[in-house]
C-alpha cells in the first residue's frame, strides 16, 4: 500500500461586498484591502497534489502554506490512505467535510488506537505533538495554519 499525506482545511468569508467567487484567495488575504472569498462545491477547483500533497488531490481556497498568514486547504484522500507518525511546527486544525478520517496520538502507527472521525469532525492538534492518520473511506479534510506548512516524519514510525 503506498503511504500518503495528508493536509488540509477552509474558511468560507461571506460578506454583501464584492465577492471573488471561486477564485484562490492568495491575494485578498492580505491586511488591507482584504476581500471575502465564497466558494460552493462547483467552484472549489481541485488538482494533483505535488510535495508533501503528493498522491492527493487539493484545493487551495485561501492564503499560501508556505507562507506566514492564515491559509486553507481542502485535500481528497482515498481509502487507506496512510499518514505516518509526524508532527507540525504550527497548531494543525482539521475539518472532515466527507467521509471517514481516523486519527490517533502517538509516536507509532497503531491502527487499532485511531480514531474515527465521521464528516462533520473538527480537530486541533498542538504544535509539535506526534500523531498519524488514515483515510477509512474516501474523504475529503479540510486543512488550515497560519505558519508556513510542515510536515516533520518521525522515524520507523510505520
Amino acid at each position: 500500500m503506498r503511504k500518503r499525506y495528508v493536509l488540509a482545511l477552509a474558511a468560507i468569508a461571506a460578506s454583501l461586498a464584492t465577492v471573488a467567487v471561486g477564485a484562490r484567495a492568495d491575494d485578498s488575504m492580505m491586511s488591507s484591502g482584504m476581500k471575502p472569498v465564497i466558494f460552493t462545491p462547483s467552484t472549489v477547483k481541485w488538482e494533483a497534489g505535488t510535495g508533501e500533497f503528493k498522491g492527493l488531490t487539493v484545493a487551495w481556497l485561501s492564503g499560501d502554506p508556505t507562507k506566514a498568514g492564515p491559509w486553507t486547504v481542502r485535500l481528497k484522500a482515498p481509502a487507506g490512505a496512510k499518514f505516518p507518525v509526524h508532527y507540525h511546527n504550527d497548531t494543525e486544525v482539521v475539518t472532515v467535510i466527507t467521509g471517514t478520517f481516523a486519527a490517533a496520538i502517538g509516536d507509532k502507527f497503531d491502527e487499532s488506537k485511531l480514531m474515527d472521525l465521521p464528516a462533520g469532525s473538527y480537530v486541533v492538534i498542538p504544535s509539535g505533538m506526534k500523531h498519524y492518520a488514515m483515510a477509512k473511506t474516501d474523504c475529503v479534510i479540510q486543512l488550515s495554519g497560519t505558519k508556513p506548512f510542515a510536515m516533520v516524519m518521525a522515524k520507523d514510525s510505520m
